[in-house]
């Protein structure tokens, strides 16, 4: 028993965290399944105390207008489906820490679709959990159905996706398993 512990914080210990927080603009970039680098948008970290603020600048020319159920989505192109961004719809604070990256988390939401199916369907969520890297965030995609998010979530709670909501799949399932933000 006593080694299993031992082995559990050694490998908590051994988990990256920002050496420094995060400052200055960073890239946006979604890697597909061959290793090929998509170029997306920017982020701006500005560190305030222990806690880091950020902006993101999404790339215009990496995405396309498409109206879709009704709506209108930007999404980048890929040869068989397209990846939508979905703009969280609701109050966060735009800002992350060490290990709590939550709200970066949400603004980078993605639905896709085929590229020849009608409409779009919330199921096809994609959420790119976040962790620390020595050289920025990378994220790999879970899969979460949207309508989660159909409903504002009670005043206050700023976090209404919980890890139950997420689900892991097989990167080779999807056009762009990763994000990095480097």
């Amino acid at each position: 028993m006593k080694g299993l512990i031992i082995s559990a914080l050694a490998a908590l210990l051994a988990m990256p965290t920002f050496a420094e927080p995060l400052s200055g603009e960073r890239q946006i970039i979604f890697v597909d399944g061959e290793g090929i680098r998509h170029a997306a948008g920017r982020v701006t970290f500005t560190p305030q105390g222990d806690q880091t603020s950020y902006s993101i600048t999404w790339t215009p020319s990496a995405f396309e207008d498409h109206f879709l159920s009704m709506r209108p989505f930007r999404c980048m192109e890929g040869p068989a489906k397209l990846w939508c961004h979905v703009p969280y719809p609701y109050p966060i604070n735009r800002t992350i820490s060490g290990d709590d990256l939550t709200d970066l988390e949400y603004d980078l939401l993605f639905v896709w679709k085929g590229a020849a199916d009608y409409g779009i369907n919330m199921w096809n969520g994609v959420y790119y959990l976040l962790e620390a890297t020595e050289t920025g965030l990378v994220g790999d995609l879970h899969e979460i159905n949207m309508d989660v998010l159909s409903a504002p979530p009670p005043d206050g709670s700023l976090r209404p996706v919980k890890a139950g909501d997420l689900h892991q799949v097989d990167p080779g399932g999807h056009w762009l398993p990763r994000v990095l933000i480097e």
